[in-house]
């Protein structure tokens, strides 16, 4: 199999960034490189993207513990000591063996983004990922934070299942700078990064929001994946109180003249959960990437 699925290719095509996107795909690989490896051993946070294997539809969850918490256990295995809390809605894929794994590290104080994607295995208090692909983003669009800190007595309230967005969750999609968004295709799962000033995620109802997607490595991992399956779970989260909102529905991509590109997203499925991450992240320096935001 090579670097990409038919949907990338065509995203590719479309863009007409088949030459640079052949060039950038030799960065993947499925080895862990021995910088790769220190730089999972020194993350507190990792996100996880998965299909629930019960309901069919695509989430996207925080992982958190001590540095060392993620680390590689064999040239092309990654293991995780720590699960989600038992009302996440991955719970169910995370023990289940051979489930389509995409994971991201990213590391605010230095601006790196390392993913892995492959199969889970269930291990004694977490999970083990066997890895089908390897690679590290260039820092591009990701906020700087310098620091952070563990808050050993926050005290998560708890989450609340919502099938549309209140004026608290917009406000908070609204003021947010950086999300994770989880897609799928048949041969895997994939995690990536999106980062702007805040106001680049627009609410346009209840049940909708709409992002510019941002020139980026001329992969569209992401974007050929919605263009075969338009299932997704997006990760918004508080870097200073811990909390987070995980939504999950159909993603369509809009293309326009001059490359622009618009993602319009419909939701299916609210998870709202206060204080939900114990970490607690310095004040960000937004990317100089960014793109103003028009007002």
């Amino acid at each position: 199999m090579g670097a990409y699925h038919a949907g990338s290719l065509a995203v590719q095509e479309l863009m007409g960034v088949r030459d640079r996107a052949d060039h950038v795909g030799r960065s993947l690989g499925q080895d862990i490189k021995p910088v790769a490896a220190a730089f999972l051993e020194l993350q507190p946070l990792l996100i996880a993207g998965a299909a629930d294997p019960a309901t069919g539809r695509v989430w996207a969850s925080a992982l958190t513990g001590t540095p060392g918490f993620v680390r590689a256990t064999g040239p092309r295995q990654m293991s995780v000591v720590s699960g989600p809390s038992p009302a996440d809605p991955l719970t169910t894929a995370l023990t289940t063996p051979g489930t389509h794994l995409g994971t991201i590290a990213l590391d605010p104080r230095t601006r790196r983004r390392m993913r892995l994607n492959g199969r889970l295995r269930p291990t004694a208090g977490g999970f083990a990922v066997e890895a089908d692909q390897v690679f590290s983003n260039c820092p591009k669009y990701i906020q700087r934070r310098e620091s952070y800190e563990t808050v050993p007595d926050r005290t998560p309230d708890s989450p609340r299942r919502l099938t549309e967005l209140g004026p608290v969750q917009r406000e908070f999609i609204q003021a947010a700078d950086t999300f994770f968004l989880a897609t799928v295709h048949p041969g895997g799962a994939d995690v990536s990064h999106r980062g702007g000033n805040p106001g680049f995620v627009q609410v346009t109802s209840p049940r909708e929001l709409t992002w510019p997607d941002y020139p980026g490595n001329a992969m569209f991992l992401t974007l050929g994946n919605l263009r075969t399956d338009p299932r997704a779970g997006l990760l918004l989260l508080d870097w200073t109180t811990g909390t987070t909102l995980q939504l999950t529905g159909e993603a369509h991509t809009e293309f326009t003249g001059g490359g622009i590109r618009t993602v319009r997203f419909t939701l299916a499925e609210a998870l709202w959960a206060p204080a939900a991450l114990p970490l607690r992240w310095s004040a960000p320096e937004y990317s100089p990437a960014n793109p103003d935001i028009a007002r």
